[in-house]
């Protein structure tokens, strides 16, 4: 079996940012663990659904699948939502679907005049095509994907 290059194997980048927001980070955490209502704001996603939410102490575990949508690709993928409600953080591990990875992190710190959010991520799809389609707009898409839960922020505590 032929081994992969480091840049072969990474040809998806990983994306962080962080940004301080007017609202608190309770209404940041609440509106970034609305799952089922990302497809009324959220580029590219056709449809939400959870699964179920199991309260396990510290912390609620959401199943979700989500569709997404982009010209003629259209895919669904299951993910575990873990919501670390007390923690202010919210982490996403993939379950199954196109990628081969796709971890996610939210989290929320109350700050002066609002709240600081920091958001990363890492995903890469498991089919060539699509990594080398997502490759390419990337950037612009992360892009779009912070500046709608920032505008699904302003139109609900705005």
């Amino acid at each position: 079996m032929k081994e992969q290059s480091t840049s072969e194997r990474r040809l998806m980048p990983a994306h962080s940012d962080q940004r301080v927001l007017p609202y608190s980070a309770a209404q940041t955490f609440d509106l970034v663990a609305d799952v089922a209502s990302y497809p009324k704001f959220l580029p590219w996603t056709a449809a939400a659904r959870v699964r179920s939410v199991t309260d396990r102490g510290e912390t609620e575990v959401m199943l979700a699948d989500l569709v997404v949508s982009f010209k003629v690709f259209r895919e669904s993928f299951g993910s575990e939502v873990t919501l670390w409600k007390d923690k202010s953080r919210i982490d996403t591990r993939y379950i199954d679907g196109p990628f081969r990875h796709l971890h996610s992190t939210w989290r929320f710190k109350d700050a002066e005049g609002g709240c600081e959010v920091s958001f990363e991520v890492d995903f890469e799809f498991r089919n060539r095509l699509l990594r080398g389609a997502a490759g390419m707009f990337f950037h612009e898409a992360m892009t779009r994907i912070i500046a709608a839960f920032e505008s699904r922020a302003k139109a609900l505590y705005g």
